[in-house]
């Protein structure tokens, strides 16, 4: 095996179970015939969403045409946690954070959640939002699929290497690779301890899809060596 991410190569990017003998899922096979249309032979990649991918054909199953790839996963690992906001506006930060590259996606329930996810519901949305970061994966030709988690209340995942977005805070930084994001009304007196480091994201106040979105691009810029420091 080789290394190296399908950024470069043709055709869409679908996930499949299997590369040694790859299938479509039904409505991966749908779309890419129908709103895509691909026609037999055109190519396109397919990965397993565990790091590796190879080249191959359309045809009513993947026809491989090289070898597989794996690529090496991108240390540390950033997650992101977020306490659910209302309406579709979840999606939408899934959506962006699988984009990021993000690994770890966790939707919370806070002290002042608006939204607090009943079990049906938990389970029901936890796979829209996975459905979500599959198909945006497939759209920013990821090999790793994110882990999108079940929503915990907040105190369930205040351990580890862990800082919250709070106005005020020091500069994220890869010490502390997942931060979590509490409501618009911030959180409560108390929830929080003050042993758990705090970040900031400048000095508005931003919408909390804003600032699931800014920690996901402050950790993806950092890991990827993509911020230089300004000096005067």
């Amino acid at each position: 095996m080789v290394s190296g991410a399908p950024t470069g190569q043709g055709g869409p990017h679908v996930f499949v179970a299997d590369l040694e003998n790859p299938v479509f899922e039904p409505q991966d096979h749908r779309h890419l015939g129908g709103s895509l249309r691909l026609r037999a032979g055109d190519p396109l990649t397919i990965s397993d969403g565990r790091g590796s991918w190879r080249p191959a054909r359309f045809a009513d199953a993947p026809e491989p045409v090289g070898e597989i790839v794996a690529v090496e996963r991108a240390q540390p690992l950033l997650g992101v946690g977020f306490v659910v906001p209302k309406g579709d506006r979840p999606s939408w930060i899934v959506q962006k954070l699988t984009e990021l590259g993000i690994d770890i996606i966790q939707p919370l329930h806070s002290s002042r959640s608006v939204v607090v996810w009943d079990t049906v519901r938990r389970e029901k949305n936890l796979a829209k939002l996975r459905r979500v970061a599959r198909e945006a994966a497939m759209q920013s030709r990821q090999v790793y699929l994110p882990d999108v988690r079940p929503a915990v209340l907040v105190l369930g995942v205040l351990e580890g290497s862990i800082a919250v977005a709070e106005r005020g805070g020091d500069p994220p930084t890869l010490a502390n690779p997942n931060v979590l994001v509490g409501p618009e009304g911030g959180w409560a007196d108390g929830e929080i301890p003050p042993s758990i480091p705090r970040v900031g994201l400048g000095s508005g106040v931003l919408r909390a899809e804003t600032a699931a979105v800014a920690v996901g691009v402050a950790l993806s810029f950092l890991r990827s060596d993509l911020v230089v420091e300004h000096s005067e």
